[in-house]
């Protein structure tokens, strides 16, 4: 997810700020059972390797969840040197951790639109064709963590914000804005034949637009001959959220009958400051949100049910903190204790 994502609102952001919320408990619980343990399906979140040198944070995350992403250390910004030389150290810290606690790893993510790597830019195609470059770099990173990776992002936000059409991209204008992502699935599956490979986007219960185009494309995937074999929603939200528009996303992308992941949810309170008239109103958009979403996940058929990945857990970790210091995004305090909207996550769950 971008550090610089635009935040959306519009009138019907509005109109929620005197919303009823009556039924959901405002008041941090003082305990609650892990995640993980009243889920019917993998929990999850993102991880940082240097987070992991936290005792505290390291303990959270072996109590609260059964699946890991690493947050940004195993996208081409990381593995993908200046000379073209690949790194793996963050990324096989955050492997071995997974395998040393019994974590489920899902891989993050091999082809975005936003990075353009200086060993792809200043690659040398009288040596090495651009094709041969971008299929090494996805069977060497596939194939290392085969046998471990649960799953894989091949493709992340290729719809463009409103959704009239796809991205261009440095990928896009070397091997065709189909073919780059039909390629990548191929190379994908050469070098892990069983991991689950996923199109993964953002703002899919936001825009309807958008959400639309996505599933076209997957379509078109499907079409082309891709081993595309599941569907993924970031689920970056705000408490302004319309009611049912997570229920509604959900519905639509499950209906090509692929396995669901809900990849990188939070839902930002700082992003809708000023829109609700008070912050126990703000906190109960925020719980409605997060109930909502484990309720319509909950609701699909257990062999759509991939994966639900928080993208954090403690707050003070969350992305959405370079953009404001105030936010709260996620379902634990910077102590790492539950929230109000942890209870209702869990709550939705039944």
């Amino acid at each position: 997810m971008s550090l610089h994502r635009r935040t959306v609102l519009g009138a019907a952001a509005l109109a929620l700020a005197g919303c009823d919320h009556r039924g959901l408990s405002l008041t941090a619980p003082g305990h609650l059972p892990p995640l993980k343990d009243v889920a019917q399906f993998p929990v999850g979140t993102c991880v940082r390797s240097d987070f992991l040198a936290d005792p505290a944070y390291a303990a959270l995350v072996e109590t609260q969840v059964s699946q890991i992403t690493p947050e940004w250390e195993m996208k081409m910004e990381y593995i993908v040197g200046d000379d073209g030389m690949f790194r793996f150290e963050a990324p096989d810290k955050i492997a071995a951790f997974a395998k040393a606690k019994g974590i489920r790893l899902f891989g993050h993510t091999l082809v975005w639109y936003i990075q353009k790597p200086k060993g792809f830019l200043n690659l040398d195609e009288t040596k090495t064709p651009f094709a041969t470059a971008y299929r090494n770099y996805i069977a060497t990173v596939v194939g290392r963590y085969r046998g471990q990776v649960v799953g894989w992002d091949v493709v992340n936000e290729a719809v463009a914000d409103e959704g009239d059409g796809l991205r261009d991209s440095l990928w896009s204008q070397k091997l065709g804005k189909l073919d780059h992502m039909t390629l990548a699935f191929h190379h994908a599956r050469e070098a892990d034949p069983d991991a689950p490979l996923f199109l993964n986007d953002f703002y899919l219960e936001l825009k309807p637009k958008k959400r639309a185009q996505y599933l076209r494309l997957a379509e078109a995937l499907l079409k082309a001959g891709a081993p595309l074999t599941g569907l993924g929603t970031q689920t970056h939200c705000g408490p302004e959220l319309p009611p049912g528009a997570i229920k509604a996303a959900i519905a639509d992308i499950a209906s090509l009958g692929l396995p669901i992941h809900v990849s990188e949810m939070d839902v930002s309170p700082a992003r809708a400051r000023g829109l609700f008239k008070s912050r126990a109103d703000l906190e109960a958009g925020q719980a409605r949100v997060y109930a909502e979403a484990a309720e319509a996940f909950s609701s699909l058929p257990a062999r759509q049910r991939f994966a639900f990945t928080h993208w954090g857990l403690r707050d003070k970790d969350s992305w959405l903190k370079h953009e404001d210091p105030t936010d709260t995004p996620l379902l634990f305090d910077d102590k790492g204790r539950p929230k109000a909207c942890a209870e209702a996550w869990e709550r939705g769950l039944s």
